[in-house]
């Protein structure tokens, strides 16, 4: 069987990936869309053809059902592939269009956040999930996060190339150092504030990774599923999600919420507006007084 991540022309693509300045996360995820493609031909995808690409698509959104986000991400991953990488610039690549989806993420009332953390068991992913809660990085940017990151003199914490491998500083709350100060203690790795810790538990001061992604999010998984969250969509993002509605729910200015996101634009930072009923207490009470008008009408 064909293995597209040992080839040349994975590491070749990864080279070209980190020399067009994009995020690990990008790279990473272009790397496996190509080998998706790949693994459904079991070839290289350099011997794939223009008309197999098409049948690869219309296979995976008609049979498959994949989603107008996961159509997204394999046509940029196949388009920066074919024509970065091989130089081919296939009318196919330019055909693919995909309807912009507008459903609002999930979101978890402090309560429920609270419910969820209470059921991790483990301390690396408790403190992993603090971190990302409070701070509202996304799960790649917690995972990668440093020792050197955190400004314990003016409580910032740096994240490194985030989304479009722009850098920017968050609040950092007290209880959060003095958790992750805790947890550091546990395993005193001189870089990552979240290593690996193997198999047997016990690699994470030696580590020179992080903690996987997989692992993870098997931990919110099974935490979700104890704490009896029934809502849909619910992962570690909805965390990010959660942070924005509720520093919007306290009264953070939603220009101070964008920067602390690393939105670039101010319009992906309003849909929370939509996830809050923070400001609306009047359209409540007159909703309210409008049905009972008409419910006591009815009882007369």
């Amino acid at each position: 069987m064909y293995k597209f991540y040992e080839s040349d022309l994975c590491r070749q693509m990864s080279d070209t990936i980190i020399l067009n300045g994009k995020s690990d996360s990008t790279r990473l995820a272009y790397l496996r869309q190509v080998r998706v493609l790949s693994d459904f031909y079991n070839k290289s995808p350099d011997l794939i053809t223009e008309d197999e690409i098409r049948q690869f698509l219309i296979h995976q959104k008609t049979k498959v059902g994949w989603s107008a986000s996961s159509m997204r991400n394999a046509h940029g991953a196949l388009r920066y592939f074919y024509r970065k990488v091989l130089d081919k610039d296939w009318r196919t690549l330019s055909l693919i269009k995909t309807e912009n989806e507008s459903r609002l993420p999930s979101v978890l009332s402090v309560a429920e956040v609270r419910r969820v953390l209470a059921k991790v068991t483990r301390f690396h992913n408790y403190a992993y999930f603090v971190a990302v809660y409070s701070t509202g990085v996304r799960l790649h940017e917690g995972l990668f996060l440093q020792v050197s990151d955190i400004d314990s003199d003016r409580m910032l914490l740096h994240v490194h190339r985030g989304k479009g491998a722009k850098d920017r500083y968050v609040p950092f709350p007290d209880d959060t150092l003095l958790l992750l100060r805790r947890y550091w203690t546990t395993h005193r790795n001189p870089k990552w504030l979240f290593p690996a810790v193997g198999r047997s538990g016990t690699g994470a001061a030696t580590a020179t990774q992080p903690m996987s992604r997989s692992s993870v999010q098997g931990a919110f998984r099974r935490a979700k599923f104890k704490a009896e969250i029934s809502k849909r969509y619910v992962s570690i993002h909805t965390l990010r999600h959660s942070y924005a509605t509720h520093l919007l729910e306290k009264g953070v200015h939603i220009r101070a919420i964008q920067k602390y996101l690393g939105h670039t634009s101010l319009e992906t930072t309003m849909k929370y507006l939509h996830l809050t009923s923070f400001g609306q207490e009047d359209s409540f009470r007159l909703i309210n007084s409008v049905m009972k008008e008409w419910k006591d009408d009815h009882d007369k």
